[in-house]
């Protein structure tokens, strides 16, 4: 039994020795998060890279999805 045990703490051990390093591949940190992501995927009505659209879009989301006083009517 004592055995066993040891044998698991070597192997639980030694497992974080494997971890692979975690980089943002392909995540470019350093644009304005209204430049936001080229793809057909966006929310609707939203132009990537219009700052004044990217501020509308977030006004309403806050407004009509995340407002929880809204919701209980």
């Amino acid at each position: 039994m004592m055995r066993i045990a040891i044998a698991a703490a070597t192997v639980m051990a030694l497992a974080a020795c494997g971890e692979k390093p975690q980089t943002g591949y392909g995540i470019k940190s350093d644009a304005p998060a209204f430049q936001g992501a080229q793809n057909p995927f966006v929310a609707p009505g939203w132009k990537p890279g219009d700052k004044s659209s990217w501020e509308q879009a977030l006004k309403a989301r806050a407004q009509n999805t995340q407002n929880e006083y809204a919701k209980v009517k």
